[in-house]
């Protein structure tokens, strides 16, 4: 029999893995996790610093008043629906397929109302659209 006390070895913690699996953790934490703010939003559209107004023969400006009223080159429409607005469009078309339209619409505009008026573009078939803004300083003067 042997009585003499054996000699233990200190056990060793092997951080390596440990650190590995927390970087893991971490890597799905960051892309899982969803950052948003819960702040409200106050905007006033739209405002934008452009270059000077150039004057395109080939254009036709659509224009969205605050209560959803529609008029094509200062002219009202007297429809509000898509296919009453894309017949105007088609008949005032100088340039066919070629006519840029400018949606000129107010800040207090509804969102549905412009977009019932790039719907009426596409189906009228005026695919080149662009959206009229004022600049900055003008804004502010308001």
């Amino acid at each position: 029999m042997n009585f003499r006390p054996r000699t233990r070895d200190e056990p060793e913690i092997n951080l390596i893995p440990f650190i590995d699996v927390l970087l893991v953790v971490l890597i799905f934490l960051m892309l899982s996790t969803t950052y948003s703010k819960f702040t409200e939003l106050q905007l006033v559209l739209p405002v934008a610093d452009t270059q000077a107004q150039r004057d395109n023969p080939r254009e036709i400006i659509l224009s969205v008043g605050p209560d959803g009223n529609y008029s094509l080159n200062g002219l009202a429409i007297g429809s509000r629906s898509v296919e009453g607005i894309a017949a105007a469009m088609a008949l005032a078309a100088p340039g066919g397929k070629d006519t840029v339209v400018v949606i000129s619409a107010d800040a207090n505009a509804r969102h549905q109302s412009v977009v019932s008026a790039m719907e009426a573009a596409r189906r009228a078939g005026l695919n080149q659209i662009t959206f009229a803004t004022q600049s900055s300083g003008q804004a502010a003067a308001r």
